[in-house]
């Protein structure tokens, strides 16, 4: 991703400075235009543009600039981290005298540098920071700001995330009663991905709604009452084609636990707050 991010500020005629923990990785780079520098502190030095911290996780970016003077920089730090490392990280740097703006990458690699390809980055911390370079940020992805508090990129990022690996269960799922069946996978694929595309934006917005009103009841098109009755049958399905139903129980407990403590007019919405305990 460092690399991919590099890249896209390299072709838009921005003059960078780059460093990698392993020796030699940043050769490519400097045979494209960049300047390679020895250490940490020497990428940090160069220049008076902001310093972009992209590394494996939190650990990292302490070892990498451990000792290094950050007096008077501007800290980006694109890491992926918990809401709690990135809002320790903010606190770190104002120690250190530097200024500090948090990011989670809504993207992988090859979508770095191509507008249509929709990536973009969420960023929390210093306003001021963040307008100052919003134009240099917005380079090589989309830039959403999200707020003063430094770990809400965080917890954004890690929000969406979770909900793709959410996604990714039930898409394992599905196929995985058909695997065994004289079904194309081929074939099925745009199905499912027509179908959950069709689901998540409306369930999105209507649980952002309801969760803002705190009304669970009014309008619902599927009650829960309804929805819990009918999980015997994907778990006996599951059990016919031979298939786990690991990646289902849990939500499907989570439903009647709600409708046993008298949400059965409700809609789904209501589960979110069961899951904070």
């Amino acid at each position: 991703m460092g690399t991919a991010l590099a890249r896209a500020w390299l072709a838009a005629g921005h003059p960078l400075t780059v460093w990698n923990r392993t020796p030699g990785r940043a050769a490519p780079l400097a045979a494209e235009g960049a300047v390679a520098a020895a250490t940490a502190a020497g990428a940090v030095a160069a220049g008076g543009g902001p310093v972009v911290l992209c590394l494996l996780d939190d650990a990292s970016v302490g070892t990498a600039v451990d000792g290094v003077d950050l007096t008077g920089r501007d800290l980006v730090n694109l890491t992926t981290t918990t809401p709690a490392q990135a809002r320790a990280r903010a606190a770190w740097a104002a120690e250190r005298g530097a200024r500090y703006l948090d990011g989670g990458i809504m993207a992988v690699p090859p979508m770095v540098g191509v507008p249509q390809a929709g990536g973009y980055v969420f960023h929390s911390g210093s306003r001021e920071l963040f307008e100052e370079h919003r134009e240099t940020l917005a380079v090589p992805l989309g830039t959403v700001y999200v707020g003063e508090d430094a770990g809400f990129a965080a917890l954004h990022d890690v929000a969406l995330l979770s909900a793709m690996y959410g996604m990714f269960a039930g898409v394992a799922h599905a196929f995985a009663l058909i695997r065994r069946e004289d079904v194309d996978p081929v074939a099925f694929a745009p199905l499912l991905g027509e179908w959950i595309g069709a689901m998540a934006g409306p369930a999105a917005a209507e649980t952002g709604r309801r969760l803002a009103s705190g009304d669970h009841t009014t309008d619902v098109v599927s009650r829960l009452a309804m929805q819990v009755a009918g999980t015997p049958t994907f778990l006996d399905t599951a059990a016919g084609q031979g298939v786990s139903p690991e990646l289902l129980r849990p939500y499907f407990a989570l439903m009647r636990r709600r409708l046993d403590t008298g949400g059965g007019e409700e809609g789904l919405t209501g589960l979110v707050d069961l899951l904070l305990g």
